[in-house]
Parts: C-alpha cells; sequence; structure tokens
C-alpha cells in the first residue's frame, strides 16, 4: 500500500527532491560557515568545497527538472550524496554544533542513515519509467531515454 502511494507520487516527489536540494545549494552560498565547518580535516580547502557542492546540488535540482538530462543529473546528485557523507559523519563523531540544527545524538542517529534514503531517492530517478508527464521546469521538453 505504502509502495503504491510513493510510486504514485513519483513527480510530486522529484519536485520535492529538486526543490530541496537546490535551496541546500543556494545555503552553501548564503551561510557557508556552517558547511565549511563539517569538512572533515583531513581533505583541502574546505571552503571551495563547499561552493563546488553548492554549484552541483543547484545544477543537479535544475537537472532532476529538465527531462533530457534528468537521468544523468540523477546520477550526478547520487554520486553527490554519496561525496558529502564524510562531512555529515564527521558532524557527527566530532559533535560538530551548527545553529538551528539540532544537536542531540537522536538527530545524529537520524540524520546518517538519511544519507541512504537521499541516494536511493536520487537513484530513483536514475531510470526510465512509463509516465510520459514527468516534472519540467521546460514544458513540452522532451524525455531522456
Amino acid at each position: 500500500m505504502m509502495i503504491n502511494v510513493i510510486k504514485s507520487n513519483k513527480e510530486l516527489l522529484r519536485v520535492i527532491l529538486a526543490v530541496c536540494i537546490i535551496v541546500a545549494g543556494i545555503l552553501h552560498f548564503a551561510v557557508p560557515k556552517p558547511f565549511i565547518r563539517i569538512v572533515p580535516d583531513f581533505l583541502p580547502l574546505p571552503a571551495a568545497l563547499v561552493y563546488i557542492s553548492g554549484v552541483f546540488e543547484i545544477l543537479g535540482g535544475i537537472g532532476l527538472l529538465t527531462p533530457v538530462v534528468s537521468q544523468f543529473a540523477a546520477w550526478g546528485l547520487l554520486a553527490l550524496f554519496i561525496a558529502v557523507f564524510p562531512a555529515n559523519i564527521n558532524m557527527a563523531v566530532n559533535h560538530i554544533h551548527i545553529d538551528g540544527i539540532p544537536d542531540g545524538n537522536w538527530f545524529q542517529a537520524i540524520r546518517l542513515p538519511f544519507q541512504a534514503v537521499l541516494i536511493a531517492w536520487a537513484y530513483w530517478y536514475t531510470k526510465a519509467d512509463d509516465n510520459p508527464k514527468q516534472a519540467s521546469i521546460i514544458p513540452g521538453l522532451p524525455r531522456s531515454q
């Protein structure tokens, strides 16, 4: 039952993912310091990495809503979610507090597995499906095959 509800709302969920990831990408530029703080010490140029990941989040979100590149964008988002996972681990392991984000162990216990949800969510859009009405920011643009 729940699977059918999710599948029947695939395009709505595409828009939700795209908007959320675009907003997250914009936040990398508007408020970069919290993102810079969670970049692991072993990675060079944390500010540059934050800005680069922000660009790819924005492009991935837009791409997810652009039918001719949506599958490619979904693969890119999947890779990005994997690439930023060390920052999430660093935040949890080192208890890096970010204003406005809960700091309890319960939150970290949810946040880290949620990365797997994001990966699966992006993966869902890497495959073509039978829906001819893919959510799009460009009306009438053909779907990717």
